[in-house]
């Protein structure tokens, strides 16, 4: 082989290295990431229900560039705990929708005020033990009626978006959205 040959083979082997380790450097970082959407919401996991992060008019929203006819609230959710029931109160005719994500952001589920039974969304999150549990211990003649979402990891958070399309809704949209419960199902002191 020239030296010309080996020089190119050399480069090459070098820019397909450089190229495989860029990518990999490029998707891991949301995993090393430290303050992220999950971080930031941690403290909500003592609170029974969600905090508003983006509405119109806020001084300190989240979102750069929030939509200012959408107010949008959260709160994390810890299944080591036991599992943790989401409930939303839906009334009026603004928009409401749930999304669930894991700790790294992916959404898993998602719902709208179109799945509410009798004006509630009420929504139970468990890891795939917990809800093998849940069934062994469910009787034949009573079901249990819950909606159950298996989450992919341990720690996450619900996000919750209410439209507000006119300026004279927003306090109603503010209201639903801080009305949506996350607490630990079986807790006493929630």
């Amino acid at each position: 082989m020239s030296e010309s040959a080996r020089f190119l083979l050399a480069t090459l082997c070098g820019l397909v290295l450089a190229a495989i380790i860029h990518l990999v450097v490029i998707l891991r970082t949301p995993d090393f990431a430290e303050n992220d959407a999950f971080s930031n919401l941690r403290h909500s996991l003592t609170e029974d229900h969600a905090v508003v992060i983006s509405a119109p008019g806020a001084d300190s929203d989240w979102l750069p560039q929030g939509d200012p006819s959408v107010v949008v609230a959260a709160c994390a959710f810890d299944l080591s705990e036991g599992p943790s029931r989401i409930s939303a109160r839906v009334g009026g005719a603004a928009f409401e929708s749930l999304s669930f994500h894991g700790q790294g952001g992916a959404v898993f589920f998602a719902l709208t005020d179109r799945a509410a039974v009798k004006g509630e969304l009420d929504v139970l999150v468990l890891t795939r033990r917990q809800l093998d549990e849940a069934l062994a211990a469910e009787s034949d003649e009573a079901p249990s009626q819950d909606v159950r979402i298996v989450s992919p990891r341990r720690t996450g958070f619900v996000v919750v978006r209410v439209a507000a399309p006119f300026p004279s809704q927003r306090a109603q949209a503010e209201e639903t959205a801080r009305s949506v419960s996350c607490v630990i199902e079986g807790d006493e002191t929630s």
